[in-house]
């Protein structure tokens, strides 16, 4: 199938339920053919969002458009209505009608489009073949599994040819193993007909796995845009570093930025530390208050430090020891501070440590798994002039 490319532009998208304000001053897109996540918890404003370039809600203000075409603009009084989008949209509920067959709700789409007979009809059944549905074009829509009525759900939006693609977390009602096989589905289906694609999921591991982009969202704002290697190393906030995963965000004030490192206060750990510049995630000068990030399972616990690469070193107390299985999870005290650390299998069966609670540690963790994110706030102390350095921006 030939699918026609779109791209979509959002700018300043406002979206209110009365008092309630669920999208904040939007600006996004997506180029002709990429694969774009809203990524963000539930009551985000991104299923709004969808909808709203959908035309299934109306937007309080802002500008859509699909391609070069305006759908939606509220000084212009635009507002294209969502058939005439040339958008297909998947719904987390399958929204399959019971008394169709497979075939018959693959049909319907075309009939609105006013595409009939053999041409209908081919096309109908080129998509059921495309999704691996073609035996099943009798069968009662309904009377599939989960995963089969998914794909249903998938042919029905991509029989007429649309423009670009929507998604409001297709796959949430599917078990773990269903869930798996439907993504790549999607993802095989995307590129296979190289249509733009717009998903929405809370998942983290779903978004990484689809997208050439990721938008985080929160509270009805865009936090952050990038890859997905650039959402998952460099998040540049603390609520972005959250959702992906950083379990370990330490308060720190800069002493000193330097060409190639940055020297960081620890109040609560009681420590000065150095870290690479290639750390950082935004612009940083001294007397900037920022967060030093890390994720559990990149921390190590070791009974002494060794000279090595660059890494953060933390002396701490264990405090208490999960056993998970595989593993240990530790809850460690440092200075004022707490820490999480995932112990890796191999560490757990080498016993290299004695674990128990009262044991007095370290924590490391290799400079290049650290994130230095700003917080946008300045340090209420004041800093001692650092000594002159060669090269040092300060």
């Amino acid at each position: 199938m030939e699918f026609p490319l779109s791209s979509i532009t959002v700018r300043a998208l406002d979206k209110r339920f009365g008092d309630y304000q669920a999208i904040r001053g939007a600006d996004l897109a997506a180029s002709d053919g990429e694969f774009v996540t809203l990524l963000g918890e539930s009551g985000c404003g991104k299923t709004t969002t969808l909808r709203c370039i959908a035309g299934l809600e109306t937007p309080t203000s802002g500008h859509i458009a699909i391609g070069d075409r305006v759908v939606y603009d509220s000084g212009e009084r635009i507002d294209v209505q969502p058939e005439r989008r040339e958008t297909g949209m998947v719904f987390q509920s399958y929204a399959l009608w019971p008394h169709l067959t497979v075939l018959e709700t693959i049909l319907y789409p075309l009939k609105r489009h006013k595409v009939r007979g053999k041409e209908a009809m081919q096309r109908a059944r080129d998509v059921l073949e495309t999704v691996g549905l073609g035996p099943f074009a009798t069968r009662p829509a309904t009377s599939l599994s989960g995963g089969q009525q998914q794909r249903v759900a998938l042919a029905r939006a991509l029989v007429s040819r649309p423009e670009l693609m929507l998604y409001d977390e297709p796959l949430s009602n599917l078990d773990p193993s269903l869930r798996r096989q439907v993504r790549d589905e999607i993802l095989r289906l995307h590129r296979s007909n190289g249509t733009t694609s717009l998903y929405v999921t809370h998942d983290l591991e779903e978004a990484m796995h689809l997208s050439d982009r990721i938008i985080v969202m929160q509270s009805g704002l865009l936090e952050q845009s990038g890859t997905p290697a650039e959402i998952f190393a460099k998040p540049t906030n603390e609520f972005v570093a959250k959702f992906v995963g950083f379990e370990n965000l330490l308060a720190a004030s800069v002493e000193a930025v330097y060409a190639d490192e940055v020297t960081l206060r620890m109040e609560a750990a009681g420590v000065d530390v150095t870290l690479p510049r290639s750390t950082t995630t935004g612009p940083l000068s001294r007397g900037d208050e920022v967060v030093v990030a890390f994720r559990s399972a990149n921390a190590v616990v070791v009974s002494e430090c060794e000279p090595g690469a660059p890494r953060l070193e933390l002396a701490g107390v264990i405090e208490s020891v999960d056993f998970l299985g595989s593993r240990n999870e530790f809850r460690i005290k440092s200075g004022g501070a707490s820490l999480r650390v995932a112990e890796s299998e191999r560490d757990y069966r080498r016993q290299k440590l004695r674990r128990e609670a009262g044991a007095r540690v370290w924590v490391e963790v290799d400079a290049e798994l650290c994130s230095v994110i700003p917080t946008g706030r300045r340090s209420a102390t004041t800093l001692p002039e650092p000594v002159a350095v060669t090269g040092a921006v300060v």
